[in-house]
């Protein structure tokens, strides 16, 4: 529902400017929160047992094709942590690396809803043009996300969890 009446190309501009703004905002709150919240087995993380360990996405989205081809925000923060790609396989490391999958998958899935919000702002279609946006967006960071997390968890426990 329209409540702000401005000219086009002031809306245009405020689209413009607003979007990188909540999707900054949102991913310099998600840096802030401790690891051990993003543990891969809590409801949201965990691994669907239709997602058959990732394989899912390599089948459905042919994801090996263009994850490499993905922004990795890591670079914009200077204690980013970069998921481009596998630097080592000590445990630390892969436990922070588990983690941050986790981070960026919850935190592209917020940087999705403030598309409404544009609706305050516009007719009521641009919510859908909007909506359409975040999703392009967001969608490829969160299968990439979905996709490596198992892959990590099963390698950080054939390294470390034998008995």
């Amino acid at each position: 529902m329209q409540i702000l009446f401005l000219p086009d190309w002031l809306m245009l501009v405020l689209y413009i400017l607003l979007w990188p703004l909540f999707q900054v905002s949102i991913a310099m709150l998600g840096n802030k929160i401790n690891d051990n919240k993003f543990d891969p087995d809590s409801f949201l993380l965990k691994t669907r047992e239709w997602e058959d360990n990732g394989l899912f996405y390599k089948r459905v989205f042919k994801i090996t094709k263009w994850k490499r081809f993905l922004p990795d925000g890591a670079r914009t923060h200077k204690s980013g942590f970069t998921k481009s790609n596998l630097k080592n396989t000590d445990s630390e490391y892969l436990k922070k690396f588990i983690a941050e999958t986790g981070r960026s998958e919850i935190f592209h899935w917020l940087q999705i809803l403030p598309f409404w919000i544009f609706g305050l702002m516009g007719p009521f279609f641009v919510v859908w043009v909007m909506l359409g946006y975040a999703l392009l967006v967001n969608m490829p960071c969160i299968i990439a996300q979905r996709y490596n997390r198992p892959r990590l968890v099963r390698l950080y426990n054939s390294l470390y969890n034998k008995e």
